[in-house]
């Protein structure tokens, strides 16, 4: 069917492989909404708006975090994972997850985690861990949309 073989080889051609750090599937169901490959009016500013977002939750989480609330440590993190979800970007969404459960005082495997302390050592390890992927993927996205840095 060469029809399909043409498809899947400009596919491949206009979207790079974002490694682990997109799900190419959800995202490229996100640049599907464009009407249009080189303005990307609808995927460039949502892709760019989370990133704005995830910077002002970083620091709503610095400051959760300084002031050992775990309840909203967890609530950041569930609101941070659902939009990275969204539109796929994977490493992102498991440091969220990370956040999430310890901020519930549970392990990544849904254990209890009594021990405020071990909590709140492993939300600002997954802070760090989720800062730095932002970073890289912010600038990874920048290349692919054509936008300054």
């Amino acid at each position: 069917m060469p029809g399909v073989d043409a498809r899947d080889n400009q596919e491949s051609d206009t979207m790079p492989d974002f490694g682990e750090h997109v799900d190419d599937a959800i995202f490229s169901q996100i640049l599907e909404m464009d009407e249009n490959e080189t303005d990307r009016e609808f995927s460039a500013p949502l892709v760019f708006g989370f990133f704005e977002q995830a910077k002002e939750t970083f620091e709503d989480m610095q400051r959760a975090a300084e002031e050992h609330n775990l309840d909203k440590l967890s609530s950041l993190g569930h609101f941070l994972k659902g939009s990275s979800a969204t539109l796929g970007f994977n490493k992102i969404r498991d440091s969220c997850q990370v956040i999430q459960q310890y901020g519930h005082k549970l392990n990544v495997d849904g254990t209890s985690e009594p021990d405020e302390a071990v909590c709140l050592k492993k939300i600002e390890e997954a802070l760090k861990t989720v800062r730095v992927d932002t970073a890289d993927l912010e600038k990874i996205m920048r290349k692919f949309f054509h936008q300054p840095e």
